[in-house]
């Protein structure tokens, strides 16, 4: 794990791979169900999908399961109707975009693997002994939740995907070309700037990890939970610095 954070004064981190681990494990693996994206909003015309994961969230109970299978954009109104089906299962503070996937990840995975495993940006693993030190340090917000990803090696680790929940915004300060969203699909049409500043007005609840709301690859946490896994010496990401600043 890259990079030493107990000394620093900054409260919270984006987490990303740690490439200089020297680590080859990869993942190759989609969630069991997902929200159709939008094809050609009414309004923006746009046709798109982003995503929150709810990998926790079993969706057998919905009767239409069909529906959710397959990766694919569909009218706004045919949208709307599916999340209506799957809202009543989601956990609290849960958020739903165009492309939202639901329930355990379905692959195959290779090679050698870190305690926590970040084959996307977007994307926390972590093996199961690894999870259940976190947990034991109090962090709050931390469920783990079963995968089907096969393994055809020998001492193929246990790997759990964290449920991670949406909460915080990034700071207008750092998006100088910021535009208002669509007003009918939600849409986002301000790109993803290089250097991030956190919002910490939109930070209101006790979470040690997140995903950004208004930036859904954007995984970060507090520095509670980037202190407990440097001291616990579990490797595979790396943490850095998220500045954070309170909106007027």
């Amino acid at each position: 794990m890259s990079g030493r954070v107990a000394n620093t004064r900054m409260r919270y981190f984006t987490i990303d791979e740690d490439r200089a681990a020297g680590l080859t494990g990869f993942v190759d693996a989609a969630h069991k169900w997902k929200l159709p994206g939008i094809r050609n909003c009414p309004v923006c015309k746009s046709t798109w999908s982003a995503g929150f994961a709810y990998p926790c969230v079993d969706l057998t109970p919905v009767a239409a399961l069909a529906d959710f299978e397959k990766a694919r954009p569909e009218p706004i109104e045919e949208y709307e109707r599916l999340c209506e089906l799957v809202r009543p299962l989601l956990p609290p503070g849960a958020l739903l975009e165009p492309g939202t996937t639901f329930g355990p990840l379905v692959g195959r995975g290779q090679g050698r693997f870190g305690q926590l495993v970040s084959p996307y940006p977007w994307w926390l693993l972590a093996r199961r002994e690894a999870l259940v030190k976190i947990q034991a340090e109090g962090l709050r917000g931390l469920e783990g939740c079963h995968t089907e990803v096969r393994f055809r090696q020998r001492n193929s680790p246990e790997l759990l995907e964290l449920q991670i929940l949406p909460m915080g915004r990034l700071h207008r300060d750092c998006l100088p070309h910021h535009q208002p969203p669509c007003s009918r699909c939600g849409r986002g049409r301000t790109p993803l700037p290089d250097d991030l500043l956190v919002d910490a007005t939109t930070i209101q609840r006790d979470l040690d990890l997140f995903r950004l709301e208004d930036f859904s690859t954007v995984i970060v946490c507090t520095e509670r939970f980037a202190d407990a896994c440097q001291r616990l010496g579990l490797d595979g990401v790396a943490f850095k610095p998220l500045p954070s600043k309170k909106s007027r």
